[in-house]
């Protein structure tokens, strides 16, 4: 690999190992909260898949730094503005719906995402890739069929449904953004232009959404800053809580 790309690699394995260890955290929180047994295990087992992502990819982000740090320096002694994931996940886990919503969203987002990743040129990237798509195209086919069931079940769930989609609409644009990082590792047949899986994502999530007989939100203000460092006020939260034990006792091991 060209050494000149070395940090673009790194803030891109950060990104996207960033979406998986927040989005992961979030799904955790609904262990032992689902609203029936089998959802609660399907909840755990996907943020147990996504966790799983982070850790490999975040393992690389490391190696590839080659500043001494692993994946749990890198996921328990950041700050909120060393964290690259997109604003999305980071959002509180809400109502069943909004979590099923927001999964959805992501799923069919990293479905065509983990895909096009296969193709890379960097061989270590592809296998990560091409393992988390197997595991990506189960959580796309669960978080749909609960969109369905959700937006076309009672009058209560299907609004509740509605509002999360609308909710979380705006926060779906930054998944798409290609700035000098993405540009410089498609150059080198390194990343996907996530720009150009934009309209199969919207194609897929509008199909859904009418068979949910949800109505597909309008393009207004788009949120943005989570690839810089710039994140909601909730991640600070979720960090505090997520790295506190990590934090109390350095250098432990169990």
């Amino acid at each position: 690999m060209d050494e000149s790309l070395r940090p673009a690699l790194v803030e891109f394995l950060l990104r996207h190992g960033d979406d998986r260890l927040v989005l992961g955290h979030r799904l955790a929180e609904w262990c032992g909260h689902g609203p029936a047994l089998e959802e609660d295990i399907a909840l755990a087992n996907i943020a147990l898949d996504v966790t799983g992502q982070a850790n490999l990819l975040l393992a690389l982000a490391g190696r590839t730094e080659g500043m001494g740090r692993d994946q749990d320096a890198l996921a328990y002694f950041r700050d909120e503005r060393d964290f690259r994931n997109a604003q999305l996940v980071e959002l509180p886990k809400g109502d069943f719906g909004f979590t099923i919503v927001r999964q959805f969203l992501f799923d069919a987002y990293d479905v065509p995402f983990l895909e096009a990743l296969q193709g890379s040129a960097h061989e270590e990237l592809a296998g990560i890739a091409a393992k988390a798509y197997k595991e990506a195209r189960y959580h796309l086919r669960h978080s749909a069929e609960w969109v369905v069931m959700l937006g076309d079940g009672t009058a209560e769930s299907h609004e509740r449904t509605q509002r999360a989609l609308d909710e979380l609409w705006r926060f779906t644009h930054e998944l798409f953004e290609v700035d000098a990082v993405d540009r410089a590792l498609i150059a080198a047949g390194i990343a996907p232009d996530v720009s150009a899986l934009a309209p199969a994502w919207r194609a897929r999530v509008a199909q859904v959404v009418e068979r949910a007989t949800l109505t597909l939100p309008g393009d207004g203000f788009r949120a943005r800053g989570g690839r810089r460092g710039l994140h909601t006020e909730h991640l600070g939260i979720m960090l505090a809580e997520m790295q506190i034990v990590a934090r109390s006792h350095p250098g432990a091991s169990w």
